[in-house]
């Protein structure tokens, strides 16, 4: 099973747009592959919608969706065509027909929880390079929330810029939508950051715990 850091597994799939080879088909891409239980449920009907609404934010952070189920290619074409007849919604993302499982259990997308034939809620933010930025798993019973993953996409950008993101960020307790500046580890960084205070570059509550705006 692929941990944070790891480079994505490079594999072959197969979707309802195509054979494509992962990660490469989304180089210089940031990409969310999620899998859920199985089409034609409730939940994840739900999920396919809130994913679906949300896609044209994704792709304005250069971020592509393709989900993942153990069904095969057809049944992911006729729940798509049920969203788009029932709901209005047009999903115009990519799902891979796992219908071996090979995949599922390769990435950990298995658990004890799922039935045989089923994969828990996970997902997987991978960054242009091809390396897994963060991994989350859901029960079968709890649909995800889209805004978390969005904002996790959006932190992440920003943490590659050399900041580190708060708590509820862009609604943060203490700092609001502020950015934690690394903090100081030598003794010549305190110094910096107490200059950089000083100068307004930056805000400090103590040398340890310095924040600025997005620039």
């Amino acid at each position: 099973m692929p941990l944070i850091g790891d480079r994505f597994p490079e594999m072959e799939v197969r979707t309802t747009i195509g054979v494509i080879k992962l990660p490469d088909y989304y180089a210089g891409k940031w990409f969310i592959l999620f899998s859920h239980p199985a089409d034609f449920t409730p939940v994840c009907t739900t999920e396919f919608v809130a994913f679906q609404k949300r896609y044209e934010e994704f792709k304005k952070l250069n971020c592509e969706l393709i989900g993942l189920s153990i069904d095969q290619v057809f049944a992911h074409l006729k729940w798509e065509e049920w969203i788009k007849e029932k709901i209005g919604v047009e999903i115009k993302f990519p799902i891979i027909a796992d219908n071996t499982g090979d995949i599922s259990v390769r990435l950990g997308m298995r658990h004890k929880q799922a039935a045989g034939t089923q994969t828990v809620r996970a997902v997987f933010i991978v960054d242009p390079k091809g390396i897994i930025r963060a991994m989350l798993y859901y029960p079968m019973e709890l649909g995800r929330n889209m805004d978390e993953i969005l904002r996790m996409v959006r932190g992440l950008q920003l943490a590659d810029k050399g900041y580190a993101i708060p708590a509820n960020w862009p609604n943060n307790e203490i700092i609001g939508d502020n950015l934690i500046v690394p903090p100081a580890n030598t003794v010549e960084m305190i110094q910096k950051r107490r200059e950089q205070e000083k100068a307004g570059e930056i805000k400090c509550l103590d040398w340890w715990l310095c924040y600025k705006k997005i620039e």
